[in-house]
């Protein structure tokens, strides 16, 4: 397992050198951490961690990893577009890797990428991202897998069980790897399995009449969300299950009138977002984000007409993990927007609402699709680097 503190050599895109620096590995912790909480881009970050190992380890003692996450953009990985890069290894020892594209929205004009194990894009199936980690499945093999380090965790072979199809609808962990609370999540049509991290066992779930599609972190709880779009809390312990969260739709609605919603969390809100298609000349479609309200016995969704300060990003894979992010104008972004990576261009920017005409550039490829899907082959998704974790989070 890759220890959290490793800074990844293939995320940078030239080597930073730091020369003269006596004594600059003697400075105080308390005035490193305030170097950490002025940067402004992950390249300043990474050259910081790769400055000296005094700061590299100011740097993973940081305590507000998670807020640095909020006031910068994730990565958009790009696993079609592959770029040279021939300094870097070919291989991690035992598989071989693939370079890809990496685009930091704060640094656009400076070149990432990535490497991810060939065989792990070609021959495993997709089943989320979740703490920098892909986790791919086949044949009820398991693998997780560090985007830009290419470490490897192999849990245990999946239990049998009564699906039809070998299919897998998310997966994600619930901690840092290297954490004692870190448990791994996967979905199938009929099952919701748990491995604990380290452990030499799952534990499995029945699911009755709908398969989980989502999970997410909101408040301290896990909130599961199904293939009928109905919410629960998730529990591990002492036994893995689901209590349902009541709740009731916008303007009166019996069910939710949107065809593949997704959940992100936002600052101290659970929004629930997707879009609907436009006819008329402007933006093809419109996006729109409701809250979860529970001050009341039964939940509500509420519509949210601005998201004021914040941005939101998906991915085209209904399992790619969508994110939020703070003030996006200290990076040169926009606030009140979504950023839809793609498949074919890096991606769309929308306007929440309203807005959505004002946003849209109308250079956009018109061909680009917007429903979320499930995909065999990877497709481009955000990330923030597992590094910008803490074990205990």
């Amino acid at each position: 397992m890759q220890s959290p503190s490793k800074l990844p050599d293939t995320l940078v895109c030239e080597s930073i050198a730091v020369s003269g620096l006596q004594g600059w590995e003697d400075l105080p912790d308390g005035l490193l951490q305030s170097i950490i909480a002025l940067s402004g881009s992950f390249i300043d970050l990474l050259a910081f961690a790769g400055t000296c190992r005094s700061w590299r380890a100011a740097f993973s003692s940081y305590p507000s990893k998670s807020t640095i996450r909020t006031m910068l953009p994730p990565l958009l990985i790009r696993p079609n577009v592959r770029v040279k890069a021939p300094h870097l290894p070919s291989n991690n020892g035992h598989r071989k890797l693939r370079t890809c594209q990496v685009i930091d929205l704060s640094k656009q004009n400076t070149t990432f990428r990535c490497q991810i194990p060939k065989e792990t894009l070609q021959m495993m199936h997709f089943a989320g991202c979740s703490y920098g980690h892909l986790i791919c499945c086949r044949r009820r093999y398991c693998v997780v897998v560090d985007v830009f380090s290419g470490a490897e965790v192999s849990p245990p072979r999946l239990p049998s069980s009564n699906d039809r199809e070998e299919f897998y609808y998310s997966g994600t962990l619930t901690a840092p790897l290297a954490s004692p609370k870190s448990h791994l999540l996967i979905s199938t049509q009929t099952s919701l399995f748990d491995w604990p991290v380290g452990s030499d066992t799952w534990f499995e779930f029945q699911l009755d009449d709908a398969r989980i599609e989502q999970i997410v972190e909101f408040n301290g709880k896990f909130i599961a969300m199904d293939y009928h779009y109905r919410i629960y809390t998730l529990q591990l312990a002492p036994r893995l299950g689901l209590q349902e969260i009541k709740t009731e739709w916008w303007d009166g609605m019996a069910e939710c009138p949107y065809l593949r919603p997704w959940l992100v969390v936002c600052g101290d809100m659970l929004l629930i977002v997707d879009h609907c298609i436009n006819l008329s000349y402007g933006a093809p479609v419109t996006y729109r984000p409701y809250r979860l309200d529970m001050s009341t016995k039964l939940a509500k969704w509420v519509e949210v007409k601005k998201l004021d300060n914040w941005a939101l990003f998906v991915g085209g894979d209904v399992r790619s993990t969508p994110f939020s992010c703070m003030n996006p104008e200290l990076w040169g972004g926009k606030r009140n927007c979504l950023y839809y990576a793609h498949y074919s261009q890096p991606m769309s920017i929308h306007g929440f609402g309203d807005q959505a005409d004002a946003v849209w550039d109308r250079s956009t490829d018109p061909d680009l699709l917007y429903k979320r899907n499930w995909y065999r082959q990877l497709q481009a998704l955000w990330v923030y680097p597992s590094m910008f974790y803490s074990d205990d989070e």
